[in-house]
């Protein structure tokens, strides 16, 4: 029974960061390259949004309990600083937060929910 809920887990979640990863593609394709600052923000943000979706990839493919906590360990940790840099976006008001309210939302959930996966984890 576990075995399921953790195999819907997997699937669900690496379809949402890889989704996750597009949507903040996407964001700096479109807005980031107006200006120095936000160019240089930018690419932080597509750095930790896309290494979201590839680290949560590495955690379903790991091969123990101990890898798999270090890799949602990575994943908090780059969901977290996804967040940060968004953050730094609106109290900067370098671009319109309306822009990336949506990717900020998700980051927030999803930085829950792993945090929460990390928990039960340990």
């Amino acid at each position: 029974m576990m075995e399921n809920f953790e195999i819907d887990f997997n699937q669900k979640y690496s379809i949402r960061t890889k989704k996750f990863a597009v949507g903040i593609i996407q964001f700096y394709s479109n807005n980031c390259k107006k200006n120095e600052e936000l160019r240089v923000i930018g690419k932080q943000l597509l750095r930790s949004g896309t290494s979201v979706a590839a680290n949560f990839r590495a955690y379903t493919r790991s091969r123990s309990k101990a890898e798999r906590f270090a890799k949602i360990c990575i994943v908090v940790e780059e969901v977290d600083e996804t967040l940060f840099w968004l953050e730094i976006l609106e109290e900067s008001h370098l671009i319109d937060i309306s822009l990336f309210s949506e990717q900020k939302q998700e980051a927030f959930e999803l930085l829950k929910i792993f945090a929460s996966t990390k928990s039960n984890l340990k």
